[in-house]
């Protein structure tokens, strides 16, 4: 029987709430442009530098861990409205903070929202989308993340000589898309499998309806009520052995990819330049090809994701970084860590990570879960990975200037090859099965 599926309506609701990606990306990396304008405008030393860029990491944990606990109570679109609010407050107090205080304050509170947003999008975008659709859906976010990135790459080059207060006009400048995200949100549904687990069984098959056509709506109606377990006792449901065994999986997941180095490339691409002999003004400009990148590489993992699988690409992303770190390590050894050489390995390995590794990850936390326990467990690989950003982030600084560059890249590269081989043990596949299915056949029954 062919889909019925609604495409236009479907991504529709997974762009709006992949618009929490565009200000995921957004707040993430705009502080690459404004950090050394941060740096002489605070009189920062380099562990300041690395707590300017961390502070909204730190914050990130907070709001993940929020989000996770009340995503079951009051809903994914309910949280979203009010994450949207708080990116907009955060973005004009960043930009007006009179102190490197204020300005460390404002950053965490932005953080929040930007942690909750992390554990939200992904798993509203998950819930709204077929089988057949998922993994592209899933992609959707991350390409909004990487848009987000590379807006804010293109305002910090924009507006790099406007200026005293340039950096403030570069924070303030997120009003815009937390404003969209905010009237977008109200508009949007709340996920079926929501509704069904809030007893809204009729809603939910209103939408499932809209969304998969009159046909398949029904049955897939009555596989979520069929997988939802009626008042659950979700400290119990924690407790099974098939979702301790899927926390575990994530919380490595989570550690991995980020002590691998994705954020330290995005959020200190400038300082990396200008280590490689750049001048400020041409590393400002070539974050742009930084943003580009990930931007034309997640466009591929849209159209692959599907077709190969998570665990293939997971694998051959983890390898492809690796290679570009070790170059890197051996380009700093060796006295060669200068020029377009440096820009052509940071570009390899980002594509490595936006082809292969970003999407998949969001979209295979996302996956794993039971719904019954979905909002809860993945508090654990998105807190998991907030905290590992943000350590990476805080200390790399001094990592890269007291240990130096080769020593640093061969840790980021020794566990970009660690990735790689607990993910051909330990992560599943799960391309082209229900949310249901992966419960059935891999939690509960404890097949990795």
């Amino acid at each position: 029987m062919k889909s019925a599926v609604n495409v236009r309506y479907l991504v529709l609701l997974s762009a709006a709430a992949a618009l929490g990606g565009v200000l995921f990306g957004f707040d993430v990396a705009i502080i690459t442009g404004a950090g050394p304008f941060l740096t002489e405008h605070f009189h920062l030393s380099a562990l300041s530098l690395g707590w300017a860029f961390s502070s909204l990491l730190f914050g990130c944990v907070v709001g993940s861990f929020l989000a996770g606990r009340n995503a079951d109570r009051y809903g994914r679109r309910g949280l979203l409205i009010w994450v949207a609010v708080l990116f907009l407050a955060t973005s004009v107090a960043s930009a007006l903070a009179p102190n490197f205080s204020a300005f460390i304050v404002a950053r965490f509170v932005g953080g929040i929202a930007v942690g909750a947003a992390s554990l939200l999008c992904p798993m509203y975008v998950a819930e709204v989308s077929p089988q057949q659709f998922r993994g592209r859906m899933g992609t959707l976010y991350q390409m909004s993340i990487i848009t987000g990135i590379l807006i804010s790459y293109c305002i910090n080059y924009l507006l790099r000589n406007s200026g005293a207060n340039n950096w403030r006009w570069m924070f303030f400048t997120g009003v815009v898309p937390s404003a969209i995200f905010f009237v977008l949100m109200l508009t949007a549904p709340e996920t079926p499998r929501f509704l069904v687990m809030k007893g809204k069984v009729s809603e939910a098959e209103s939408l499932l309806e809209r969304l998969i056509g009159s046909e398949d709506g029904p049955v897939e109606l009555a596989s979520i009520v069929g997988a939802t377990h009626q008042a659950p006792d979700v400290r119990a449901a924690m407790r099974r052995p098939g979702v301790r065994r899927a926390m575990y999986v994530a919380f490595v997941l989570a550690i991995l990819i980020h002590v691998s180095g994705i954020n330290t490339i995005v959020d200190y691409a400038p300082v990396i330049f200008q280590a490689a002999g750049w001048k400020l003004d041409a590393a400002l400009a070539s974050t742009f090809f930084v943003g580009v990148t990930e931007f034309v590489f997640t466009a591929v993992s849209f159209w692959v994701i599907d077709r190969y699988g998570r665990k293939p690409l997971y694998i051959v992303g983890s390898i492809g970084m690796a290679i570009a770190l070790l170059v890197l390590l051996v380009a700093a050894a060796t006295g060669h860590f200068y020029g377009s050489f440096v820009m052509v390995s940071i570009l390899a390995y980002l594509a490595f990570f936006a082809a292969c590794i970003g999407p998949v990850f969001w979209t295979l936390v996302a996956e794993i879960f039971p719904n019954d326990v979905r909002g809860t467990a993945m508090i654990v690989p998105v807190l998991t990975q907030w905290v590992a950003n943000a350590v990476v982030v805080l200390f790399f600084p001094l990592a890269f200037l007291r240990a130096g560059k080769a020593i640093t890249f061969g840790f980021l590269g020794l566990m970009a090859l660690a990735q790689a081989i607990f993910t051909w043990i330990a992560v599943p596949e799960t391309k082209n099965k229900s949310l249901e299915e992966i419960e059935a056949h891999w939690v509960a029954n404890l097949e990795v």
